[in-house]
């Protein structure tokens, strides 16, 4: 495959073909980012005071120090209220924090052998009327360029007991999965991002049935983080857009791109912010994972890429934040447009008042003020968004990344209770969007997508990008496999009321 430094910039390939098509720039750096990207950004809201914290689940450990890496909120037993799905890389676990009755967590390990779990999507992925779980196994959480990755789904035996499927095995170390039906036989297939080291790669599996796939590559770039499922073009066929955070990579069609050799890729959110009813795409950059210690760059933010329809966005920066991670979108004021959520990951923590959460309050225009939440506790690496408490209003979930000094404000799963009252009755508080990733009736196209930056890890040049692709009949690239598979019963673990 020919490589291409990344550069602003957009190149189209159709694999059938091997087609070239380049075509004028399509997007702005950041570093130096132009005062109409930045017109998105409002001043500094005051400190909403209207969030309060509480610890659920397990307690930490005298001599831990928590590696929460995904957490995700979902009514698993079907009871009506929300739990919580915790991906727990320094336990080796994935676990459920379940709410019975309301207002009381009890964390029950689901399973307890899958190596540095990084993502869990819970999704009825065999149609029987209950939630699976499709979990991303890194392998091992810091860089390795070993090839320990895997895909394992749990299959909910419908009593909240789980069959373990090994779909995917000895695969680069794998950041995110997500399944929807890409090539239109009414199954569910799998987007994989396998991130790797120096050796990554995005793959597809083709699900035969019986739990066994086809493994389809699609790239391989090393440090893919999420692979999201969605009809970014409005032709009614699924795409996958993957944000891609490090090497010199092949470019597929180029959306935006930045030359700034540290931008810190973090994660993505595919949501129709504007409400015009195409998705736009949020990103954040704000990794310095690979810095000893772990350090805060000034240009770490938040972007939105505005769909303008035939792929071409425009850039909104809509948020500076040190350390920015898991950006996600809800109505959090009840105002009736969907405001925007992020935490932090990698701030300057020796400052008290560094932030470690805040909300990003919409104008009604897309225009954003940010209100400080938190900045306690620190590190906090991964949030989802949904109405714990039936109030109408959106809550916050939070999981803390404790992986670099200091110790002093750690924290596993934190929910953050939203008390401001909503102005709107039934669910218009508590909207949240996340990436369209269900069944899809129609053949499977991938569309090429790119949001790039570039990242250094250690000394090595990288670059970071956002990545969709338009799948043609994709060549077999390995054998059809049978998953392995056995059965699993979450484990009482400590029950815990909020507190």
């Amino acid at each position: 495959m020919t490589k291409t430094l990344i550069f602003p910039g957009i190149c189209l390939c159709l694999f059938g073909a091997l087609a070239w098509g380049c075509g004028p720039s399509a997007g702005r750096e950041t570093a130096g980012t132009t005062a109409d990207a930045r017109s998105s950004m409002l001043p500094d809201g005051p400190p909403s005071d209207f969030f309060q914290a509480h610890a659920v689940g397990d307690p930490i450990g005298p001599n831990d120090r928590p590696q929460i890496a995904n957490v995700q909120t979902v009514d698993l037993d079907g009871d009506g209220l929300l739990d919580i799905l915790v991906c727990d890389a320094l336990k080796n676990r994935v676990s459920w924090i379940r709410q019975s009755p309301k207002g009381v967590y009890t964390e029950l390990a689901i399973t307890t052998d899958i190596l540095a779990p990084a993502h869990v999507q819970a999704i009825d992925f065999d149609g029987d009327g209950d939630l699976d779980l499709v979990i991303a196994s890194l392998g091992a959480l810091f860089p390795d360029n070993r090839r320990i990755g895997s895909v394992v789904i749990l299959e909910n035996n419908g009593r909240q007991q789980f069959i373990s499927h090994v779909v995917a095995q000895g695969i680069a170390r794998v950041a995110d999965v997500r399944a929807g039906d890409l090539d239109g036989d009414g199954d569910l297939d799998l987007a994989v991002a396998g991130f790797g080291y120096d050796n990554g790669e995005t793959l597809w599996l083709e699900n035969l049935g019986n739990w066994s796939f086809v493994t389809h590559e699609l790239q391989r770039l090393s440090g893919p983080i999420n692979a999201v499922i969605v009809d970014i073009n409005g032709d009614g066929r699924p795409d996958i857009v993957t944000l891609v955070s490090q090497e010199w990579e092949e470019i597929w069609a180029l959306l935006w791109g930045s030359t700034n050799p540290d931008f810190g890729s973090s994660w993505l959110t595919i949501v129709d912010l504007d409400e015009d009813g195409d998705p736009d795409i949020l990103f954040s950059n704000g990794d310095a994972f690979d810095y000893a210690p772990a350090n805060s760059r000034p240009w770490h933010g938040v972007q939105w890429l505005e769909n303008r329809g035939n792929l071409e966005f425009n850039l909104h920066r809509i948020a500076d934040l040190s350390g920015a991670s898991s950006v996600q979108a809800a109505d959090v004021d009840g105002d009736g447009d969907l405001d925007v959520v992020v935490v932090s990951a990698y701030n300057k923590w020796d400052d008290p008042a560094a932030v470690s959460l805040i909300w990003l309050e919409n104008n009604g225009r897309q225009q954003f003020a940010a209100h400080r939440i938190a900045s306690s506790p620190t590190h906090l690496i991964t949030l989802a968004i949904g109405d714990l408490d039936g109030d109408g209003a959106p809550d916050l979930v939070t999981g803390g990344m404790h992986i670099s000094r200091p110790y002093d404000r750690m924290s596993r799963v934190t929910v953050w209770s939203n008390r401001k009252q909503a102005t709107h009755e039934g669910d218009e508080g508590s909207r949240s969007v996340e990436a369209s990733d269900g069944r899809q009736a129609r053949p499977a196209s991938c569309e090429r997508a790119l949001v790039a930056g570039l990242h250094r890890r250690g000394r090595r040049r990288q670059c970071a990008r956002l990545l969709g692709y338009r799948q043609v009949p994709p060549g077999r690239l390995s054998g059809s496999t049978a998953a392995a598979s056995r059965t699993v019963e979450p484990a009482l673990r400590d029950s815990s009321a909020p507190r």
